[in-house]
């Protein structure tokens, strides 16, 4: 049977009496439902509030408190995508360079499959990127390659990689000849070209949970990043011989961050995201430290992730 349609009025009234949750201000929370909607804010924030195995809240659970996960979430899309769109920056700018040094800047040198790592097993996917980049050349969405496309009669990759998605750098990445993936990673030290793929692959699904609004916080990814020398230094437990925690998570993306900025960006990231955590844990009485940590995928001791060098 399809859930039945609910007024504002309804949602509050099924809230307070058939979830138990305390509704301070009916005002504001018909507004905040209003605003957000049922489905994206409670529906979304409800299960570290929920007692387990029952669909009723913990005893004296606010709406307030449900309103506070849910801005904590949306802060840490808005922290989380700004460093992305920097390491994404810094990964178009790489590509471009060295692709573009070795093999100039025509634009049918990004169009010829055989530039990139064209074996057998990569062959559909180099196909179906190369499509997309000559689609690309064509698009009249993005002023800049038009100007080049009527101007030049060639669009160089320097160009066109600033309108490719994270996604399509990172399958760029994934085809390149070894040689080339080589000179990518050498710009992050202790990251191979194995393990930088894997970094790439993962952040791109965080990047677009962040991107469409998403729940962030608790988002498990299919694809995990590499085992870490900060896995071991942080001792983060295992089952079965897997790490629990920095694989496919938040702290996955972290540690990710960890080996892909600067040193000082990344303590500015650390400080920033620790007094969001802070600021939501100072505004809930019913969620502790370590139900929303491990929510999120974070071990414990995850500040001591920048007493460790990688």
């Amino acid at each position: 049977m399809p859930k039945p349609f609910l007024t504002y009025e309804q949602q509050l009234i099924k809230l307070r009496d058939e979830k138990h949750l305390v509704i301070t201000d009916e005002s504001a929370t018909c507004c905040k439902l209003r605003q957000i909607s049922y489905y994206s804010l409670v529906s979304g924030y409800k299960h570290l509030f929920r007692i387990p195995s029952q669909k009723i809240y913990k005893g004296g659970t606010t709406f307030e408190e449900i309103v506070s996960l849910y801005e904590f979430d949306e802060s840490l899309r808005e922290l989380f995508l700004h460093y992305l769109l920097h390491i994404e920056r810094h990964i178009r700018s790489l590509l471009s360079y060295y692709f573009t040094e070795k093999y100039g800047e025509l634009q049918s040198t990004y169009l010829t499959k055989t530039n990139y790592n064209y074996v057998r097993k990569n062959q559909q996917g180099i196909d179906r990127l190369v499509n997309e980049l000559q689609k690309l050349t064509q698009t009249t969405q993005h002023s800049y390659i038009v100007y080049q496309r009527n101007t030049y009669h060639n669009v160089p990759l320097w160009v066109l990689v600033n309108a490719l998605t994270f996604g399509t750098l990172s399958k760029m990445y994934f085809f390149f000849p070894f040689d080339l993936q080589s000179k990518v990673s050498k710009n992050f030290p202790s990251v191979n070209e194995k393990q930088l793929g894997q970094f790439l692959s993962v952040m791109t699904k965080f990047r677009n949970v962040c991107a469409h609004n998403e729940r962030l916080f608790s988002y498990r990814s299919k694809d995990a990043i590499p085992d870490t020398v900060l896995h071991a230094k942080l001792a983060i437990p295992k089952k079965r011989s897997l790490y629990q925690y920095g694989k496919n998570d938040l702290f996955a993306v972290v540690i990710a961050f960890r080996y892909l900025l600067p040193k000082e960006e990344f303590l500015a990231f650390k400080r920033v995201l620790t007094s969001q955590i802070d600021k939501f844990l100072s505004s809930t009485s019913h969620v502790s430290e370590e139900e929303l940590l491990d929510a999120m995928g974070f071990p414990e001791n995850w500040k001591k992730i920048t007493l460790y060098r990688v």
